[in-house]
């Protein structure tokens, strides 16, 4: 497995300093309005709605695209702008543009939590000293807000949320318990970045009748059977961890950015690199979904006696430790998401060696990493740990995660020249 990660952040994205100041990159900033306003979004997007990663990714992505724009245009332009750069003279408050650039965002996306925002973004610009500096921060934070919420009009989100449904072997079907279908809106996401969502294409889940099928169907049902007896304590909890949907990564950027000591400049192009390339990637998974129909490990095992291999038993109680989330196996949405953020964390940062931990009410524990990497490996392993996804279907997610964030940095949040 080690050979198979190496190459995710070795060779997948080209490793620069990404971190260095920029003019303008107000180090002295206190306290960091990116975090503060990363915490707000939580808040609205996950505490408040219950938006499910697929549908968070979206909505961070926008957020933290708006935000970057604002800090970028007042830092001077240092960076190439993701939509939009306002005129600035240098001289705005940049508090008073990421609040607002954030606020106007999440009041778009969450019309029914308007008057909460308000009263949090009315008491985020008390402490903004009433200038010309904090109308030319509302100013620019309002422009670089309009110019998202307009470039994703029309988007494709919260369309039909149904998948098909197949009964064919090998084909998806809803899973038990829920038996539910949902967001396969996501698998049609006009991109943020990429010029197509099915430009990272693979080959497709092995052949029903291959060794590699039977390999992959049953490592997951020893390991990750709601009884199994071979998975490990660790491993129990490192699949429940990565399965919170109060996401880890949300801690990870702001340890990251609090630990590294980030100016506000730095922190914004952080999380907007990160957030963005996450978006991109769930969407280009998702159409990996589309594409293929998979069925996830609980069908496969049940109704293993219909796929044709001698090498595979069926189980029509087999069951899995994790809940099966409600679209189809191939690949991977989860590793697509981690492989994305953090390679894009070790492009940043230049090095993939930076430790970094963060807890789960889910699981009751705090998992660390010695590099972002070791992350991607764990993930891989995580979801077979679960027993909701074979490991081809995750390594060709992490692949497609990789793969989003090198197209990301080489076209994107460039230094201009």
């Amino acid at each position: 497995m080690c050979t198979v990660v190496a190459g995710f952040i070795a060779a997948g994205v080209p490793v620069a300093a990404g971190a260095s100041p920029a003019p303008g990159a107000f180090a002295n900033t206190s306290p960091n309005a990116v975090i503060v306003w990363d915490r707000n979004a939580q808040t609205a997007i996950w505490d408040v709605a219950g938006q499910q990663p697929q549908v968070q990714a979206r909505s961070f992505a926008m957020v933290h695209g708006a935000v970057y724009d604002a800090v970028n245009a007042i830092s001077g332009r240092p960076y190439e702008p993701y939509l939009s750069a306002p005129r600035t003279n240098g001289r705005e408050s940049v508090n008073a543009a990421v609040g607002t650039a954030a606020f106007q965002v999440l009041s778009s996306l969450f019309p029914a939590q308007q008057a909460r925002l308000q009263a949090q973004y009315d008491e985020w610009m008390a402490t903004v000293p009433d200038s010309a500096a904090k109308r030319g921060g509302v100013s620019v934070g309002s422009q670089t807000a309009a110019a998202m919420i307009r470039a994703r009009q029309g988007d494709g989100a919260f369309g039909d949320p149904a998948w098909p449904m197949g009964t064919e072997p090998g084909q998806w079907r809803p899973t038990p318990p829920t038996y539910a279908s949902d967001t396969a809106w996501v698998a049609k996401l006009r991109p943020f970045l990429l010029p197509s969502t099915s430009m990272f294409r693979s080959a497709g889940p092995p052949a029903l009748t291959s060794a590699q099928y039977a390999r992959d169907l049953n490592e997951v049902k020893e390991v990750g059977a709601v009884n199994s007896s071979t998975r490990t304590l660790d491993q129990t909890q490192a699949a429940i961890w990565w399965h919170d949907r109060h996401l880890g990564e949300w801690e990870i950027k702001r340890q990251l950015a609090t630990g590294q000591h980030l100016t506000v400049l730095q922190t914004a192009r952080m999380f907007a690199m990160v957030d963005i390339s996450e978006a991109d990637a769930t969407t280009a998974c998702y159409n990996e979904k589309a594409a293929w129909m998979f069925w996830r490990p609980v069908t496969a095992i049940q109704l293993a006696d219909t796929d044709g291999n001698p090498a595979t038993a069926a189980d029509p109680n087999w069951m899995p430790l994790l809940v099966t989330p409600p679209h189809p196996d191939f690949t991977s949405g989860h590793t697509c998401f981690t492989a994305a953020s953090m390679s894009a964390l070790a492009y940043f940062f230049g090095r993939d060696d930076i430790a970094f931990s963060a807890y789960s009410e889910a699981s009751g524990t705090t998992r660390y990493f010695r590099s972002f990497s070791q992350a991607i490996a764990e993930v891989i392993e995580a979801r077979i740990w679960g027993g909701i996804h074979t490991r081809t279907a995750d390594i060709e997610g992490a692949k497609i995660g990789a793969k989003t964030t090198a197209y990301a940095v080489r076209n994107y949040f460039r230094p201009r020249r």
